[in-house]
């Protein structure tokens, strides 16, 4: 029987080769939002992996859309022509397809470095005034961030648009909007986050509201060839928070507005929450949405065997499946997964001799031919 994580999958009219994929994993490797040398060996790294799609870290829309001062962005000339030249020279031996998690952190925003904490930093620290739906800090004795202004709204909607036509311009192939992970989004959606009392907060349709309006701008700014997909917590894990019955609510306005894909997460907007983890636990959020909407949808969260991996798909809980810590730790998972499943992977041609004798040949396009 052929591998169902090896048969190839389109995402609008982008065509994966199969239906792994590397995670937006941030890397806080920046300066000002501009990427070097090591965003050279980790995204060619990623390409040479075997993943059908790999999806570049959250990128801030603006300075103040950055998770931290180290954080990828993509607002001004120079970290588009950064980027651009990596990205040109990863194309040169890999046809793996890029896609681009775009994001603001809202209150999340102005953090220190996972490795130096990750709390949030003060003005004198290099830190900034942060932003969110309502004047509710993430956690208690943390500075309140400040509530959005329509006008401000409306920029951060801009925000949104320029980054991804500048991610279009230097060849990404397709875009994600981050709605998840407790950033501004996601905080729009959660009661626990959005306490406002305008057209943005309360009920259900208006905390809906401003995912929806970002979504139909930059659909409406992207050419037509390039698909558009969202990240989403499914839940917060915290009693009153957004729920899966909301998710699912979300979900139909986003096949409504022909949605590519949705990317099914959890959690993240509140430190009281409580998440059963355990291996493949955000699974079955993604078969909901699935079976619901309709969408084709990626499945995250502690998948971490090929056989996990090839469940997932075989069974329908999603139609693709995304790695990340795992993806860091073993590089060449899907050249292991490609050999377990009997299947075949792309993988760079000077990496071809390095398969093991005695283990079938998994490399597409492999000639034996040595002299």
């Amino acid at each position: 029987m052929s591998s169902a994580l090896f048969s190839p999958v389109t995402l609008g009219s982008l065509s994966l080769a199969n239906r792994i994929v590397a995670s937006p994993m941030c890397q806080y490797s920046c300066v000002d939002g501009v990427p070097g040398a090591w965003h050279q060996m980790h995204l060619g790294n990623l390409a040479a992996s075997g993943a059908g799609l790999v999806i570049l870290e959250a990128t801030g829309i603006s300075p103040g859309g950055r998770i931290t001062p180290y954080c990828l962005g993509l607002w001004n000339d120079q970290q588009e022509k950064a980027l651009g030249a990596i990205l040109e020279g990863v194309r040169s031996y890999s046809n793996t397809p890029f896609a681009m998690q775009i994001s603001h952190a809202g209150r999340k925003a102005s953090s220190a470095a996972p490795w130096h904490g990750g709390q949030l930093l003060s003005l004198s620290e290099g830190g900034w005034a942060t932003q969110a739906p309502s004047a509710l800090p993430q956690k208690d004795g943390e500075t309140p961030p400040h509530a959005l202004t329509l006008d401000e709204l409306a920029q951060i909607r801009a925000d949104f648009v320029a980054t991804a036509r500048r991610a279009v311009r230097i060849g990404v192939q397709a875009i994600e909007l981050h709605a998840a992970h407790g950033y501004l989004l996601h905080q729009f959606l959660s009661p626990i986050a959005n306490q406002r009392t305008d057209a943005y907060g309360g009920s259900l349709v208006n905390r809906m509201r401003f995912v929806l309006e970002v979504f139909d701008a930059v659909r409406e700014a992207l050419p037509a060839s390039v698909p558009l997909g969202i990240r989403i917590s499914a839940t917060d894990w915290v009693e009153g928070g957004w729920d899966l019955e909301g998710t699912l609510e979300l979900s139909a306005h986003l096949r409504e507005r022909a949605c590519d894909w949705i990317d099914v997460s959890s959690g993240g907007v509140s430190p009281l929450q409580k998440i059963a983890l355990g291996p493949g636990y955000q699974l079955p959020f993604a078969q909901a949405v699935r079976e619901s909407s309709g969408l084709p949808v990626i499945g995250v969260g502690l998948i971490t065997t090929p056989a996990q991996a090839e469940a997932a798909i075989r069974d329908g809980q999603a139609d693709l499946v995304a790695l990340a810590r795992a993806l860091l730790w073993d590089p060449r998972w899907p050249w292991r997964a490609a050999v377990e499943l009997g299947a075949e992977v792309q993988a760079p041609s000077q990496y071809w001799r390095s398969q093991p004798h005695g283990v079938a040949s998994v490399f597409a396009g492999m000639r034996q031919g040595q002299r």
